[in-house]
């Protein structure tokens, strides 16, 4: 009996820790992209996670420690780049890949990320360099992979499989996520953004198939 109730209580204090940490983040992610990284104090966000500053202390000692958690943390929430798509129709399995990426830039707090990570990374390289493995990389590295597998299997004839993985992100990202960094009111619809993503399909298509 004494067991089962220690068990509980571990279970418990295991549920508030949890619980405190998501609003230490939930706060930090909020103010960091509202008021910049020098704008923002480890006591106003303890105050906005409705904290006590010794548990935010406990856990994130520094500000530098928090503002890293909550980039790994937005990556690891934001969704890994998916499922494979099976090889031999480099159509669909392109067409899957390209839309998974413009969904994931389109994400609204994702230019809010990138324009703090951006003006901290001469502060925190390291930061600017996480933030390129964990969002960036997996996605090359996703179509990389692809592109090699229809390669191999001759439905595309592929020498570069870099460049060519460049010219495809390229192609999505540059309607779909990079004139948001200079221009507020770039929205694209969901409709535009598909035809963004068959367009640059095809464009793979008509310079690679075999």
């Amino acid at each position: 009996m004494a067991s089962t109730s220690s068990a509980h209580e571990v279970g418990y204090h295991d549920r508030v820790r949890a619980e405190k940490r998501a609003a230490i983040l939930e706060a930090a992610t909020r103010l960091f992209l509202e008021n910049g990284y020098s704008g923002v104090s480890l006591a106003k966000i303890a105050e906005a996670a409705d904290v006590s500053s010794a548990t935010l202390f406990k856990r994130f000692p520094t500000k530098a420690a928090l503002f890293e958690a909550i980039v790994t943390e937005y990556w690891t929430s934001a969704g890994h780049p998916g499922v494979e798509p099976e090889s031999g129709d480099p159509r669909e399995g392109l067409t899957t890949i390209g839309r998974d990426y413009a969904a994931l830039l389109s994400q609204p707090q994702m230019v809010s990320l990138f324009r703090l990570v951006i003006a901290e990374a001469p502060r925190f390289p390291e930061l600017a360099k996480a933030h390129f493995a964990l969002g960036k990389a997996p996605y090359f590295e996703r179509v990389r992979d692809y592109l090699r597998e229809e390669d191999a299997i001759g439905t595309l004839r592929i020498p570069d499989p870099q460049s060519a993985t460049t010219q495809f992100l390229g192609m999505v990202s540059n309607f779909a996520f990079w004139p948001r960094l200079l221009l507020p009111n770039w929205s694209p619809s969901k409709p535009a953004l598909r035809k963004t993503v068959d367009e640059a399909v095809e464009t793979m298509l008509a310079r690679y198939s075999a």
